[in-house]
């Protein structure tokens, strides 16, 4: 027998009727990552996650444009929210990873590094989106390659290239015999795998989230509807699995923050290390 389902889109509760095959339920997969080209081809294709992009993007402009469009000194509403936001990434990670003295140089970088990968993590949970843009390889790869490529710049222009990459590959203070192990672990591991764990960090995360908020919320409407099959019993299994997509609902939300603090401190903690030579 056919059963006629409604799966719902992960981490909403707005339905969307489909049809199953024989078999009955089928659980979320990475490939409601992929979606077809609206509109171009090649690197020049628009899709639905390109639009969610540039859709968060756009958001994020106004939301910062009217927030300190006129900006007051005692902040009120939206510029206060902003404004605290901007002041924990400067204070607790630029001041405190990096310094005060270069910290406030890397701190327009830092915040607009943290508020658009939350901005790009949220979409998880936002009603008519349902899908977050980190969770498809190219936006966190991009993110983790400028941040490699920022701070082994900063780090060639304030020691010098030969000092940078010497300090680097030959910690000093090892015994020479040493280096022979050091050396390739260091390579590995400041030049290889820093973007490498940048970028699979965020993404598994985001991918994670979107599973399982996916696998809550279409169980509980599959649950729901098998009374259409006699199995009305069904209905409070699908209350429990409801109960439990609302809380993983909250939990994203807060693992999308999370995330975005930890690829945005652990940027500063690389700028910081390549600002200054190992003593």
């Amino acid at each position: 027998m056919t059963l006629a389902s409604t799966v719902l889109h992960e981490e909403t509760v707005v339905l969307a009727s489909v049809s199953t095959p024989p078999g009955g339920y089928v659980p979320p997969s990475i490939e409601e990552f992929f979606y077809d080209p609206l509109f171009g081809s090649g690197i020049f294709a628009v899709n639905r996650i390109v639009l969610m992009m540039l859709l968060m993007t756009g958001v994020l402009c106004l939301v910062f444009g009217l927030g300190f469009r006129r900006a007051q000194v005692v902040p009120r509403g939206l510029q206060n929210v902003l404004e605290t936001g901007t002041e924990f990434v400067r204070t607790q990670i630029a001041d405190e990873v990096i310094g005060k003295e270069h910290g406030r140089r890397f701190a327009p970088y830092l915040t607009a590094l943290f508020f658009f990968i939350f901005a790009m993590n949220i979409t998880a949970v936002i009603p008519g989106l349902n899908l977050p843009v980190n969770g498809l390889a190219a936006l966190p790869l991009i993110l983790a390659v400028i941040t490699w490529g920022i701070y082994n710049y900063q780090g060639a222009k304030s020691q010098g290239l030969g000092p940078y990459i010497k300090g680097s590959l030959f910690p000093p203070g090892i015994p020479t015999p040493i280096y022979l192990l050091v050396t390739p672990i260091e390579l590995v591991s400041t030049f290889i795998l820093r973007p490498v764990t940048l970028f699979i960090r965020l993404l598994a995360n985001m991918i994670a989230g979107h599973l399982i908020l996916g696998l809550f919320f279409s169980a509980s409407t599959y649950l729901f509807l098998g009374y259409q099959d006699g199995r009305w019993w069904t209905a409070f299994f699908g209350l429990g699995s409801f109960l439990g997509a609302i809380v993983f609902t909250f939990f994203e939300v807060l693992v999308s923050a999370l995330q975005a603090y930890i690829f945005t401190l652990l940027t500063a903690v690389y700028l910081a290390g390549s600002l200054e030579p190992e003593h």
